[in-house]
Order: structure tokens, then sequence, then C-alpha cells
């Protein structure tokens, strides 16, 4: 019989190490504990079709809070308009910048844009208590981007890590009409939504993960979002609580189509900044 999958209660009973080592990034919280908030969930920002302005390369603060807000990276060479968006969001005890870091590389390389935002507190708010600040900042700066720069509706993505993974599927399900997919790097659990839409989902997760175990978290979740009905791309690796960079960019493949990130492509066919 397999383990039971992880409960938030699990995360609230540990102590020592282990409390460290989920405010570093793990998730908590069993869909049978937590309280569905699907209006709470819901985004209402929208592509618009075009930016109103023409931005340069390079990261961007949002300027929406002082204190914790968040970053948009545009790349250096866009290879399309309108261009591909990812959400990133960080794991607990994260944050923007961390999270743009991740993936400012595979940015320039595949042309996508990425906007990281902060959560208002530690992590994500659904992960220890209901949907709200976090989706209405979330909102605020899907936006303002949307209002800056021309978004690819086909090509709208919302990711994460660990906790941020967790928050990432949550929001993906919740507005499968918005986002077309998700990517999940070591989620914890799958919090309870109102699903709109069926996105397309990747989720990788490392076998030897000690903050959340295989077993009790993206084993026990990949076939309840297959039969859902939901596309879900899996990979398991040999590894820790971590994104290995091969696993990252078969994520962003997936994501473009590996026809369109193909890998003799080289940062020096963009203009140096």
């Amino acid at each position: 019989m397999p383990p039971p999958p992880l409960s938030r209660r699990d995360v609230l009973r540990l102590g020592g190490a282990g409390l460290a080592a989920c405010l570093a990034g793990c998730a908590g919280g069993a869909s049978g504990e937590i309280e569905p908030q699907p209006r709470k969930a819901r985004l209402a920002s929208r592509p618009l079709g075009g930016g109103n302005e023409a931005l340069e390369p390079g990261t961007y603060p949002l300027k929406l809070r002082t204190g914790r807000d968040g970053l948009l990276y545009v790349p250096r060479c866009p290879r399309r308009s309108p261009t591909p968006l990812v959400v990133m969001l960080h794991g607990a005890g994260g944050s923007s910048t961390r999270a743009i870091r991740f993936l400012s590389d595979l940015s320039d390389q595949a042309g996508f844009l990425v906007l990281c935002p902060d959560s208002r507190g530690s992590t994500w708010d659904a992960i220890t208590g209901e949907f709200g600040p976090d989706v209405e900042f979330i909102d605020r700066a899907l936006a303002q981007t949307f209002s800056r720069c021309g978004v690819d509706r086909r090509r709208l993505a919302v990711a994460g890590f660990s906790d941020g993974a967790t928050y990432a599927l949550a929001l993906a399900r919740a507005n499968g009409d918005l986002f077309t997919h998700a990517i999940a790097f070591s989620p914890g659990f799958l919090l309870p939504v109102d699903a709109h839409g069926l996105p397309r989902l990747f989720i990788s997760h490392g076998v030897n993960d000690q903050v959340l175990p295989i077993d009790r978290a993206s084993r026990a979740m990949v076939p309840e979002l297959r039969a859902a009905a939901y596309r879900v791309a899996y990979r398991e690796f040999d590894g820790g609580h971590g994104v290995p960079p091969a696993i990252a960019r078969k994520a962003v493949e997936w994501y473009l189509d590996a026809s369109n990130f193909p890998t003799s492509r080289v940062l020096s066919e963009c203009p140096a900044t």
C-alpha cells in the first residue's frame, strides 16, 4: 500500500531541522484538510493582444508594492511576437530574484518572457491558509505585463518549485482558460480548486527527495491528475529536492515544443546588449 500523501499537519508537526527544511522550500497540505476556495483562486487578467511599451532586454522591477514585489525579465532576443510568457513562482522562503536567475538563461535562448512575483508572506497563501492576497497580487502583475508586452495566448505558462510548484498547479487548474501550460518542479500536494479548462502539465521530482518524498508527493498526484483528464508529462530524476539543468531544459522544450527550441540555437545570434 502506498504511503499517504503529505498533509499540512505533517508540516506543522515537524521540528528542528525538519521545520527548517520546510521553510527553505517544502510544501504541506492535503486536499482533504483544506477547504476549497474556488472564487479566490480565479484570475481576471487576460492578454490584450499587444503591449504598449517597447521594452529593451533586461530585468524590470514591477514596482507594484514596496518591500516584496516582483520582476519581469525580457529576453535578449524574443523569437516571435506575440511572445510566450512563463509566470515563475519561487519556493518557500524564496524570492523573485532567485526565480529570475533560474530561468533567465533559458529565457534568452528560447525567447520567452518571465514574470516572477514575490509571495506576500514567506510562502504562498493557500499553502497554509486560503487563497487571497497572493492571487490578487499575481493578477495585478499579470495585468501590468499584458499592458506592457504582447503575450502569446497559446503559450502562457505558470511554473514553480516546491511550494511554488504546488501553487502553480492550483492556479493552472483554477485558470485553465488563461494558462495553457503548467510546470511543477518537485510539488508537494494538490490544493483543491474549482477547475476551469485542462491546461497541459509538466511535473518533475527527484527520487531521493528528503523534503517532499516522491512517493507521497508526485507519485500520488500524477495518477490523480491523469484520472481527471489532464495531459501530464512526468519526469523523475536521480537526485533530491532541486531542479537539475537538464530537467529545466526539458521542461522548456516541452512548453515551447522541441521544434521551437532547437539545441543548435546559440546566444551569438542575438545582438550584444
